[in-house]
């Protein structure tokens, strides 16, 4: 039976922190691997690169954790999230305090290793981290947060590599955050009538009936910029043809969310 507990909360935990669904750790991973191989001339070292990794999914563990801890009070009022560890009673809101703590200290300790801008950026990236899941409650625009703390590892890669965060860093930056507003406002989408209801905000309900167009937008400023970025470094064709790619696929993004109902299309995104 003490096992069967014990085996019961590390998976509640495991739901806590999403290691579940690996896709929104990717989300971060992505971003962190551009920079980092942009910002070096060749290959990243291997030290760096395994701390930016493991640093990417300790601290989407931390912010899925810090989330659902703003968010308690209200999860259990919609329906997509009224079954996750907090609302059920799985976890406790001291457990859920205590885990964050470890995961926030641990990714810390990895950063020590490198630079000391490396370090104090970091204190940003956990500010960020904090800051993002109250958001929705004063603005319409937490996506915009979102974007910055999951891009925030790009200035940070730069600073570990380089020392310095040039105008390729700040571009970057930026095309993360149109992309995460774009991407999290379609996930938004799925919860719009009952975030309505309990009063939390999003850019799915500030862009309303020209959320598709608005997306159309923000992809296409995403492409624009990674194009200008591999201008500036002098990246070959292969990066562009990853761009068309990637314009492909926000093409494919669009004629789900105008041919289909919102939840069954998000299933592919």
């Amino acid at each position: 039976m003490e096992w069967s507990l014990t085996q019961n909360k590390l998976l509640a935990f495991h739901r806590l922190m999403r290691t579940d669904k690996p896709i929104g750790a990717l989300l971060l991973l992505w971003p962190t691997l551009w920079a980092l191989w942009v910002a070096t001339p060749g290959v990243p070292q291997l030290w760096i690169l395994a701390v930016f990794v493991a640093g990417v999914w300790l601290m989407r563990a931390a912010g899925c954790v810090v989330n659902d801890y703003a968010d308690r009070k209200f999860d259990g009022h919609v329906k997509r999230t009224a079954n996750r560890p907090l609302p059920s009673g799985a976890v406790t809101e001291k457990e859920a305090r205590a885990l964050f703590v470890v995961l926030v200290l641990i990714s810390f300790l990895l950063v020590l290793t490198l630079n000391t801008m490396t370090i104090l950026l970091s204190i940003a990236a956990l500010a960020l981290a904090w800051v993002y899941p109250f958001m929705k409650r004063y603005t319409h625009l937490p996506q915009v947060v979102l974007g910055a703390a999951f891009g925030w590892s790009i200035p940070m890669a730069f600073a570990a590599v380089s020392e310095s965060v040039p105008l390729s860093c700040w571009l970057m930056f930026l095309a993360n955050i149109l992309w995460a507003v774009a991407y999290d406002t379609q996930y938004a989408m799925v919860d719009r009538d009952d975030d309505v209801k309990i009063g939390i905000k999003s850019t799915a309900i500030l862009f309303g009936q020209y959320d598709k167009l608005i997306i159309g937008i923000l992809q296409i400023g995403v492409l624009a910029l990674m194009a200008i970025i591999g201008e500036l470094n002098g990246l070959g064709w292969g990066y562009y043809w990853s761009i068309l790619v990637a314009g492909a696929l926000f093409v494919y993004q669009q004629k789900l969310i105008a041919t289909a109902s919102v939840k069954p299309a998000l299933k592919h995104l």
